[in-house]
């Protein structure tokens, strides 16, 4: 399908805000390749094809969160390989995004181990921001809930995109975190979006989580007022030291599967293939781009987990043909 065609289609599309659980658990039993190929043909209406966006993460303020989640190996509840540090330098950070922009990345994600920040925190993240901003990238902070003013603050740095993933479902939600409830993630997000900030947010999968629960992590953001901007699909990434650190090995195809069901109900969103995908073969990220995802994390280092390195993805990317993207919609 050729940009202008797919320019026109993106115009007339409508997004539903209405799924319910029957449908989207239908199309998770769907055929595996009729899946995908709905899914790329959803995909090609808001997107080129062969193009993803590149981006870095990076852990400004890494350890000593007071959170519970069961799978973070930065909680304080747990005893794990990683210690608890002071929130990095301003000039320590931009030099990390100008390394980041070299190496192609157009969007720089900077994430703080925090329940919450407190407000003499924000002055240096929007200070971050800012310098982010000056380098022409788009910039993202995942921070933990935050505030109305917060949101209003982090807005009035040039903040493009705030993470705060939910995720599994509700009703899975309280088998995996315990120090705050779902509703104030929703919170979290409905400040973030009166703010004007775009909203980022997703999930991970291979908790210990059955399918109803991915069908329906996908329908409250599906069904949200606004579709979030950026959905981030990770794969569990085990940790010695989490409740979660033996967890076995999540499902290839259920993972595609999950990833083309999220790009069929919210086309117009980024589906970003997130943490684990150095567990992943290249031919389940080829299938993963086929599914819809648009954007991969480069680095060596994700947050604190590994990540594939820049050369590998280098040679992944040209065995497929697909190229990195300064942007990433093929139409405002």
């Amino acid at each position: 399908m050729d940009a202008d065609k797919s320019i026109e289609t993106h115009t007339e599309q409508h997004l539903r805000h209405d799924w319910s659980l029957d449908e989207v658990l239908s199309l998770f039993e769907s055929a595996f390749i009729d899946l995908l190929m709905q899914a790329q043909e959803q995909h090609r209406r808001y997107f080129l094809p062969n193009q993803v966006q590149l981006s870095k993460l990076i852990s400004v303020k890494t350890g000593g969160c007071e959170e519970d989640c069961a799978y973070c190996p930065q909680s304080s509840h747990y005893h794990t390989s990683v210690a608890a540090e002071k929130i990095m330098e301003i000039e320590e950070v931009l030099a990390e995004a100008r390394i980041a922009k070299e190496e192609g990345a157009t969007r720089f994600c900077m994430g703080a181990a925090w329940r919450e920040p407190k407000d003499r925190d924000l002055d240096k993240i929007c200070a971050m921001i800012e310098g982010v901003r000056a380098l022409g990238m788009e910039s993202c902070a995942t921070l933990g809930m935050v505030s109305d003013n917060q949101a209003a603050r982090l807005k009035s740095s040039g903040l493009d995109y705030y993470n705060h993933n939910l995720d599994t479902s509700e009703r899975f939600y309280s088998k995996i975190i315990t120090t705050r409830t779902y509703q104030s993630r929703l919170d979290s997000l409905d400040s973030i979006r009166q703010a004007g900030i775009k909203v980022c947010c997703g999930g991970i999968l291979g908790m210990g989580e059955e399918r109803q629960d991915r069908a329906e992590l996908l329908i409250t953001l599906a069904n949200l007022d606004e579709h979030p901007e950026s959905v981030p699909i990770n794969m569990l990434i085990p940790i010695e030291g989490t409740p979660l650190g033996q967890q076995p090995q999540f499902d290839s195809f259920e993972f595609v599967r999950t990833i083309a069901v999220a790009k069929i109900i919210m086309p117009s969103s980024v589906i970003r293939l997130s943490a684990g995908r150095e567990q992943m073969s290249e031919e389940m990220q080829a299938l993963c781009f086929m599914a819809g995802a648009g954007s991969i994390f480069i680095g060596d280092k994700l947050l604190t987990a590994p990540n594939n390195g820049r050369s590998q993805d280098d040679v992944m990317l040209a065995k497929l043909g697909i190229s990195g993207s300064p942007t990433a919609t093929v139409a405002s």
